[in-house]
């Protein structure tokens, strides 16, 4: 069948698929138009035989009519029936499947409305977005005498972080007690040469020997003088070390850049934990997931803190699993998610924001494998003073 408007050839007989006429209908105008040229033709011919002016007048009335009758005629047919058909094709539409398409659905009936295939996606990553920019304002850095940390509130008075950030552990205050004392003991006996090689220059007589002595007491001393004050410094924060830290001693930053230092510190004995209480306000903190629901391995992460200094640093990564510590049965949440040095005790949370644990350690020489206390533990050990 070809078209006889258009002139588009197709199997369909019924209507035109490139500009939708229908060719039962456009024959009937066809006719009615053959007709009504006959009749108009007699008619003009009736007029001539009569050879009046009115008859004139008539034919070209008719001419007019006739022609307003075709225009609006063929503008039914072509015009009107063109928009429904783009009207259909906006419906369903195929679209080519080596491209991995599918039909295109009804369109927006809303100026500036957008597809729910697209919207869905969208609102999802600015939900994702805005859960972490909440965790964030919720995460604090911690300053103490010895380094810098990270923690957040878990609810509107309480931080939790490490222990590790607020009380120095006793191994390693031992094993720095013991190295003043062996720098201390080096000091004094490098005072004791330099002094009796002090006595030696005096008894020696003027020459050579006796300057080349001078120069080497000159040297030594200076060496001393260098380490002095690293040794007076080692011994100023052995002092803090080993009294017993107070709450006051820790600085916390929150988001907004504010200083506060800590009202109440409360140290777990049994893992690394450990509760400040900060008055500041309408503090924002990080909820718990609803119903306690578990991780899933291959969920998406993210860890919050101060990582070297940078303070409300993110970073991302997935949940790789559970693990129990060989020793102490603790059980930690494992990442690929970066924690560094600064990290320790700040929150690892989920996509929609909720807390899953406290970042607490990384394996040395591992591509970022680190571990979390599961946000369980948390209220358990505090439980007298969160609940």
């Amino acid at each position: 069948m070809r078209c006889p408007k258009c002139k588009h050839e197709q199997k369909n007989n019924f209507e035109c698929a490139a500009c939708g006429l229908i060719f039962a209908k456009y024959r009937q105008v066809v006719e009615r138009k053959k007709q009504e040229e006959a009749l108009l033709a007699e008619k003009a011919d009736n007029a001539v035989k009569a050879g009046g002016k009115a008859g004139n007048g008539l034919k070209i009335l008719q001419l007019f009519l006739l022609v307003v009758v075709v225009a609006a005629t063929t503008y039914y047919f072509t015009a009107y029936h063109r928009q429904k058909s783009l009207q259909r094709m906006a419906v369903a539409v195929p679209v080519d499947t080596a491209l991995g398409g599918e039909e295109i659905k009804q369109a927006p009936t809303q100026p500036g409305a957008v597809d729910a295939e697209v919207q869905a996606p969208l609102q999802a990553v600015m939900s994702t977005q805005s859960a972490i920019e909440r965790a964030r304002q919720a995460t604090v850095s911690i300053e103490t005498p010895w380094g810098t940390g990270s923690g957040f509130f878990v609810n509107e008075n309480y931080i939790v972080t490490n222990r590790h950030v607020v009380a120095f552990e006793e191994e390693k205050l031992a094993d720095f007690k013991k190295k003043i004392e062996t720098t201390r003991r080096l000091i004094e006996l490098e005072q004791q040469k330099i002094n009796g090689m002090k006595r030696t220059l005096q008894q020696m007589p003027k020459g050579p020997s006796r300057s080349q002595l001078a120069i080497i007491i000159s040297g030594r001393e200076e060496e001393l003088n260098r380490v002095l004050p690293q040794f007076q410094d080692g011994q100023r924060q052995l002092a803090q070390l080993d009294r017993k830290i107070q709450p006051s001693d820790i600085k916390i930053f929150l988001a907004d850049g504010s200083e506060h230092a800590a009202n109440y510190l409360l140290v777990s004995e049994t893992c690394d934990l450990a509760l400040l209480s900060l008055f500041a306000g309408d503090s924002p903190y990080i909820e718990r997931p609803p119903n306690m629901i578990g991780m899933q391995q291959g969920d998406k992460v993210y860890t919050i803190g101060s990582p070297v200094g940078l303070r409300h640093t993110v970073t991302a990564g997935i949940f790789s699993g559970y693990r129990q510590h060989e020793t102490n049965g603790q059980v930690y949440l494992q990442t690929d998610a970066a924690i560094n040095p600064g990290n320790s005790g700040g929150p690892l949370i989920d996509e929609h924001g909720y807390a899953r644990g406290v970042n607490t350690m990384i394996l040395r020489d591992t591509q970022g494998i680190g571990f979390a206390i599961p946000i369980e533990k948390v209220f358990e050990e505090f439980r007298s003073t969160l609940y």
